[in-house]
C-alpha cells in the first residue's frame, strides 16, 4: 500500500471513529464517513467494499496492533527491564488501553460498543489461546479449553468496562493484579 492509500485509509479510520463517538454505527452513513474524510465516493469503495467492511477492518487494525503488541517484548512502555519476560500479558494490555490510542477507549464505551466489545473479545480469546491455554502446560483443572477461554476474556472485558465506568482510579499493574489473583488459581 502506498503512502497516499495509507492517507486515505487513516482519513477514513478517523472520520469513521469520530462519528461512532457521536452516534451508533447502524444511523451512520457511507456519506457521513465520505464526507468526514473528505474524500470521493469511488475512492472510498475502492478501499471498502460496505460500511461493515469498514467496521470489520478497523477493528481488525485496532485490536489487531494492540494485542499483537501485547505479546511483542520489545514493544515496552516501561514493562520490561532489560530484555526480561513481561510481568503480564494482560498489564501489557492495559497499559495500550491506557494509551487510549486511536480513541480505542471511547469506542469501548460509546452507544456502539457492543460491536467494538465483541470483536475485542475474539481479539482477546486468541491472545489467551495462545499465551496460555495452547502452551504444555499440564492443567489442572478438567474445564473445557474454550469454555476456559471464553470465561477468561469475558472478565477481562467486564474488568475494562468497570475500569473505564469508574473513570480508570487504577493503574494497570493494579489492574493486573486484580485480574491475575481471580484467573490464576484456574489456570
Amino acid at each position: 500500500m502506498d503512502r497516499r492509500q495509507k492517507k486515505t485509509r487513516e482519513a477514513v479510520f478517523q472520520a469513521f471513529g469520530a462519528l461512532l463517538a457521536r452516534k451508533s454505527y447502524a444511523n451512520i452513513t457511507v456519506q457521513e464517513i465520505i464526507d468526514g474524510a473528505d474524500i470521493g465516493r469511488s475512492t472510498f469503495y475502492a478501499h471498502f467494499e460496505t460500511k461493515d467492511d469498514l467496521l470489520k477492518e478497523l477493528c481488525g487494525e485496532l485490536f489487531g496492533h494492540i494485542i499483537s503488541s501485547a505479546r511483542d517484548c520489545t514493544h515496552t512502555h516501561g514493562l520490561y527491564a532489560g530484555g526480561q519476560t513481561p510481568d503480564s500479558v494482560f498489564c501489557h494490555l492495559l497499559q495500550h488501553l491506557e494509551e487510549n490510542d486511536k480513541n480505542i477507549l471511547g469506542l469501548l464505551s460509546c452507544e456502539s460498543s457492543e460491536i467494538f466489545l465483541r470483536y475485542f473479545k475474539n481479539s482477546l480469546n486468541q491472545l489467551i489461546s495462545l499465551v496460555f491455554v495452547n502452551q504444555d502446560v499440564p492443567r489442572t483443572s478438567a474445564v473445557p479449553e474454550d469454555f476456559l477461554v471464553n470465561h477468561i476474556s469475558g472478565s477481562f472485558v467486564e474488568m475494562v468496562l468497570w475500569w473505564l465506568k469508574g473513570g480508570q482510579k487504577q493503574t494497570p499493574r493494579e489492574l493486573d493484579a486484580y485480574f491475575r489473583a481471580v484467573i490464576e488459581p484456574i489456570l
